[in-house]
């Protein structure tokens, strides 16, 4: 079925090509078919035949009329083309012995400005859906869609309906079948499409669509059997626009009935999107040209004119179609409504204006006009609004604006490198928006104390605002108005809050609740700001002066500790796949070299042999020691089963090689701590270990890690040589203590160490939960 319609789809348009060169052919030249031209004995033009629809029966021709000029010219071949007139302006004819002058030529030779809804506007509505076939044909490579297909085919409908409706015009028949056919079916095309496209993403919408067909073939047998049946021809023409609106509104409806069933669903937008395309594009010919025919026999404007807009077609469905991301719909509808609105007053005003004053003009009656002005006036604010939108970077705030200023405040905050930068341009926007005179900062201590930080300012008398000072540091964003003006928190560091008092030389008005949500988003803003200023200014202050500022602060060492504990684990890895295991192939390799060379005789069998054994155990002890440094730098055990299997198995691992006993207790370790913290933890344990190896002289170790409530106690003791921690504090160091301290300030514990010189060792951590 799909290579079916496929071959059908590329007949269609090679066989629309081949029509919309033949008709432009026939427009350019201004042939007037239907009016056959012969010679008679005199060598004399004269109207051999005459259809009824010929456009030369409009003007006035009859059959034997003898043609005297042609455009005040002898008539001559020049102006036959295949038998019929072409290029025709004027006519003089002799019809009975009487001379008459013809000049109504203007729809043919297409001398006339609405030659461009005639001709050169549906021209370019067919080469732009070519190109937009083209592009789904392009697209749909990939996707095989059925649905892209039947949109080709609805295009070409629409196309060929527009471009042959100035067939009729020129008294072309076959146009006119033709146009009403294409005219007819595209409702049903259009129903055709939006089924096979939903139902490529899972959705049903209707059934049965084809028997619809119906309608366009009946009309199509009237217009045929016209003649016989001896139907009025303006009965007919009403049929046939009564058949297309009621098409077009049926489906109209069912598409807006499917949206309000699933206005909820994921496809709605997809709905809502056909549905704007298709007002757009159908209601300008329904409402101006269609439904006033039906119904009062005259038209708003002409039919050429108001289906101009249907050009909308092939970009709203191709979009559609082929489209990642889609316009929010919803918003579209709403500024849609909202300029409506806005242009409707102006535009009464101005045409009633017109009526009133008797300013009419001739050629555009009051509904003509009231539409031109609305259409004008909804331009004027859709771009009024795009040009706002677009120099919205502007280095000023306007009184209220709230939107402008928070985009503002925002540009702004990306460049601030200090805390008072911070307060500047907060003070600044809020003194440019809102009806105060001026903005201070303070600080409020966790003891109620309040600090003035505007130094080189001449400050206000805050005594009188204690108490709304004390009450507005709850929380972030809290505002206390007072009587000229209002205090807001913006930021807190530690125990102290910052506090915005803004005051104004009069008693202000209440501020609005636009007013308090637009202040509340800044104080916000400002708080991340602050945040991120304090942190870079603690950085830039302890890479300047590093002594002075003595240890490293504590979310710094988590972030070294971190990615110190990424390098081991990748170098782990990085010796176990690699060096580990070309030592682990070359011991084997070994194995088996040295097991067939026990089978041969050698005299040198021994000596040979006992090196090999030799190399070999070198190479075990490699591998050995291999494996524990992998474990060293990455413990497994720790990842896969916790810090408790972690420790047994370090501690059983260290007994096998140290001259003192070991004793760890974890029986009563119940706490849940994080990677980075069991990671910490274990690195302590193991820095103790190798000092006492390395310079205690112990016999007995004993390790303790228990939780108690919400805080973990780490104890470490040994009977070894110890220290005196006054006059050694370069021992310490030697002993791996530093790195000992900075872990356990990265976990925010507290380290207490006793010891003395021969005296033995002790230290205890304590680490909050």
């Amino acid at each position: 079925m799909k290579n079916l319609i496929k071959k059908f789809t590329i007949a269609v348009i090679v066989l629309s090509i081949l029509y919309i060169s033949y008709t432009t052919y026939i427009s350019m030249n201004g042939i007037i078919i239907g009016t056959k031209i012969h010679k008679n004995d005199k060598s004399q033009f004269m109207i051999e035949e005459i259809s009824e629809s010929s456009y030369g029966q409009f003007v006035g021709l009859r059959q034997g009329d003898i043609i005297l000029k042609i455009n005040k010219e002898k008539p001559s071949d020049k102006h036959l083309k295949w038998g019929y007139l072409s290029h025709i302006n004027s006519l003089d004819i002799l019809r009975s012995g009487k001379k008459i002058h013809l000049k109504d030529f203007d729809l043919v030779t297409l001398n006339r400005p609405y030659s461009f809804f005639l001709f050169v506007l549906p021209l370019f509505f067919y080469f732009l859906s070519i190109i937009c076939i083209f592009y789904i044909l392009k697209v749909n490579k990939k996707r095989r869609s059925f649905a892209a297909y039947i949109l080709i085919l609805l295009l070409l409908d629409i196309s060929i309906a527009y471009i042959s409706a100035g067939g009729p015009f020129r008294g072309h028949i076959i146009n006119r079948y033709i146009n009403l056919f294409t005219f007819i079916s595209s409702p049903i095309l259009y129903l055709q499409f939006i089924q096979r496209y939903l139902g490529e993403i899972g959705k049903t919408f209707l059934n049965r669509i084809s028997f619809l067909y119906i309608i366009p073939i009946f009309n199509l047998g009237i217009e045929f059997f016209q003649d016989y049946l001896q139907v009025d021809i303006d009965f007919l023409a009403t049929l046939n626009l009564v058949s297309f609106a009621t098409l077009t509104l049926f489906s109209f409806s069912a598409i807006y009935l499917h949206l309000n069933k699933y206005k909820y669903a994921e496809h709605s937008f997809i709905l809502k999107l056909l549905i704007l395309t298709n007002t757009l594009s159908f209601a300008p010919f329904l409402i101006f040209f269609v439904l006033p025919i039906i119904f009062t026999g005259n038209y708003i404007f002409p039919a050429l004119a108001s289906a101009s807009l249907l050009v909308l077609i092939p970009f709203g469905l191709v979009y559609q179609f082929v489209a990642n991301k889609m316009f929010d719909i919803e918003f579209i509808l709403g500024r849609m409504r909202y300029y409506a609105l806005l242009a409707m007053i102006p535009t009464l005003l101005i045409v009633g204006a017109l009526v009133l004053f008797d300013v009419m003009d001739i050629q555009m009656n009051p509904v003509r006009q009231t539409v031109f002005f609305f259409v004008v006036m909804f331009a004027v604010f859709y771009f009024k609004e795009v040009m706002d939108f677009k120099f919205r970077l502007k280095r000023f705030s306007e009184k209220f604006n709230y939107q402008d200023s928070i985009f503002k405040y925002t540009q702004l905050m990306r460049g601030v490198t200090s805390l008072q930068q911070v307060f500047k341009e907060l003070k600044n926007t809020i003194l440019d928006v809102l009806l105060v005179s001026k903005a201070y900062t303070f600080e409020v201590t966790p003891d109620h104390k309040v600090i003035f930080l505007d130094k080189h300012e001449v400050g206000p008398d805050w005594n009188f605002y204690q108490e709304e000072f004390e009450n507005v540091t709850s929380e972030i964003g809290k505002i206390i108005e007072v009587n000229q003006g209002f205090l807001m928190k913006v930021g807190e560091r530690g125990g102290s809050s910052y506090v915005l008092l803004c005051l104004s030389n009069i008693n202000t008005p209440r501020l609005t609740r636009d007013e308090i949500s637009w202040l509340k988003t800044l104080s916000f803003y400002t708080s991340v700001s602050m945040e991120n200023v304090l942190h870079i200014e603690e950085l830039m202050e302890h890479l300047k002066d590093l002594k002075q500022e003595g240890t490293n602060p504590i979310w710094l060492k988590k972030l070294m500790f971190a990615i110190e504990e990424k390098q081991r684990s990748g170098l782990a890895r990085d010796l176990h796949d690699s060096v580990l295991q070309d030592l682990i192939s070359l011991k084997r390799q070994c194995e088996l070299f040295l097991g067939d060379f026990k089978k041969d005789d050698n005299p040198c069998r021994e000596e040979v042999q006992d090196k090999l054994v030799q190399m070999n155990e070198q190479m075990s002890d490699v591998i050995s020691m291999t494996r524990e440094t992998c474990h060293e730098l990455r413990p497994q055990l720790l990842y896969d089963l916790g810090l408790v299997k972690a420790l047994s198995k370090l501690v059983a691992q260290q007994q096998e090689r140290v001259p003192f006993h070991i004793r760890l207790n974890t029986g009563r370790f119940t706490a849940s701590l994080d990677l980075d913290s069991q990671l910490n933890l274990y690195r302590i344990i193991q820095e103790f270990l190798s000092n006492a190896v390395k310079h205690s002289q112990a016999t007995d170790v004993l390790i303790m890690l228990i939780s108690i409530q919400n805080k973990i106690v780490l104890h470490y003791e040994d009977d070894g040589v110890g220290f005196d921690q006054e006059k050694n504090t370069e021992h310490s160091m030697s002993m791996g203590l530093s790195g000992i301290k900075e872990r356990v300030r990265a976990l925010d514990g507290r380290l207490r160490i006793e010891t003395s010189e021969g005296k033995g060792f002790k230290a205890d951590i304590e680490i909050e939960l």
